[in-house]
């Protein structure tokens, strides 16, 4: 017998799955970054309905950062955060230090389009072209 909220065929929804391992607060918003284009399973644009399964490789861009996740386990059911930890093999990039999110920098609203030597500026301060 299979346990609580763990498929019987191996695999779930890949909206369902991203919820119930709780990479995304609502079953909404995953579905929604689904469609948006924002999860890909196996390098392939997912679908919300899309089943994954133990092995398969997930990655979801949400709240500014990828996350990189390996499925260990198929879950339809929303579990604890010990046992969510169980159900996936995070293989995520760290998320940036406060002192890196700053040197992106925020335009004011308003401001409009950045001149052609502010753009060099921003370039320049994310690493790009000197």
């Amino acid at each position: 017998m299979a346990e609580e909220g763990t498929t019987e065929t191996g695999s779930a929804r890949v909206d369902v799955w991203i919820w119930s391992v709780r990479l995304t607060k609502t079953r909404a918003i995953a579905a929604a970054a689904c469609r948006a284009g924002h999860v890909r399973v196996n390098g392939e644009r997912a679908k919300p309905a899309q089943s994954v399964r133990a092995g398969d490789e997930v990655r979801l861009f949400h709240a500014g950062r990828e996350r990189i996740v390996v499925v260990r386990r198929p879950v339809t059911k929303r579990v604890g955060p010990p046992v969510a930890a169980e159900c996936l093999i995070d293989n995520s990039p760290p998320p940036p230090t406060p002192v890196e999110a700053a040197v992106v920098g925020i335009r004011d609203r308003g401001a409009g389009r950045p001149t052609k030597r502010e753009r060099r500026e921003i370039e320049t301060l994310r690493g790009g072209r000197p």
